[in-house]
């Protein structure tokens, strides 16, 4: 498991993280989310052993993170790491050896992988003849090369296509059910709801939102109704606590201020004609997350 307990960290006067707390067990996907300039790469570096807190601990199984525990971590930069002259197979022999492999275990776990993201054919391939996004895929397979117990994701996803989107989140399941812990980062609210069942969101290094992401959900009130058929979404409008009505393709969104505002646009909308769908809708991560951070921004 991983802890992060109590965390505080200054630059000088600046503090970049503000007593931040939280777990990861094996198995699971962590998300840690926050605008720019959150704490977030803070957070990261610290937990790898790269930077000293000031205050608190972080560990993985009951240990301090040190050059001892570092071979077990992988971390996928935000920024491309990659060295481009080299080739792919010199790239992942240069962080597999760094992480304590042999160079025939690293090229039989490579082949395995190129196999799995369909690009076998650029064993030999230099970096720099790669698109973006075989860049990434490159980048993401020298980040797992290892078998990492604690793998950390900071936007694993830019510049993919969707269907590489796909092969990159099928290896993300498959290792959190092999048992690897994994935090994952993104300013994607819809690539964070697909696979994290916990969350912590960060502002000014500090903890605004954290727990559960289906407990969060319901306990923030708004909530949204879809809404097909023939209606005049100025009268909803007019509904006392209704917040806004959009109108998206063939059907209405309507955000409400609670649950209690159902009943009364229910009324409104049985005497409608052809209605054909009526359904209440927990709000969107990134509703939350936009609500949350507007909050502290005003604090």
């Amino acid at each position: 498991m991983l802890k992060v307990e109590n965390v505080t960290k200054y630059y000088g006067d600046f503090k970049a993280v503000d007593n931040l707390s939280f777990e990861v067990k094996p198995g699971e996907i962590f998300g840690l989310l926050g605008v720019n300039g959150a704490g977030k790469t803070t957070t990261f570096r610290m937990i790898m052993g790269l930077l000293d807190m000031t205050e608190g601990s972080i560990t993985l199984d009951g240990k301090k993170i040190d050059y001892s525990v570092t071979d077990k971590i992988g971390f996928l930069t935000e920024e491309r790491s990659l060295l481009t002259k080299l080739t792919v197979k010199e790239q992942a022999i240069y962080y597999g050896v760094l992480k304590g492999m042999k160079e025939e275990q690293i090229i039989k776990r490579l082949k395995e992988l190129l196999e799995k993201f369909e690009i076998p054919e650029y064993l030999d391939k230099k970096i720099k003849e790669l698109s973006k996004g075989n860049q990434q895929k490159v980048q993401f397979i020298t980040a797992i090369i290892n078998n990492p117990k604690l793998l950390i994701l900071d936007e694993p996803f830019s510049g993919l296509d969707p269907f590489n989107v796909e092969l990159f989140k099928k290896e993300i399941v498959e290792m959190s059910k092999a048992g690897s812990m994994i935090i994952f980062s993104s300013h994607r609210m819809e690539h964070v709801e697909l696979f994290c069942k916990k969350l912590v969101v960060l502002m000014n290094g500090k903890s605004v939102l954290a727990g559960e992401l289906k407990k969060i959900k319901q306990q923030y009130r708004k909530k949204n109704i879809l809404i097909k058929g023939e209606i005049e979404p100025d009268k909803i409008k007019k509904i006392k606590g209704v917040v806004s009505v959009i109108n998206k393709a063939d059907e209405y969104e309507v955000k409400i201020e609670s649950e209690d505002i159902v009943e009364d646009v229910f009324k409104y909308v049985s005497k409608c004609n052809n209605i054909t769908k009526f359904s209440v809708e927990e709000p969107s991560l990134n509703e939350i997350f936009v609500a949350k951070v507007g909050e502290s921004y005003e604090k």
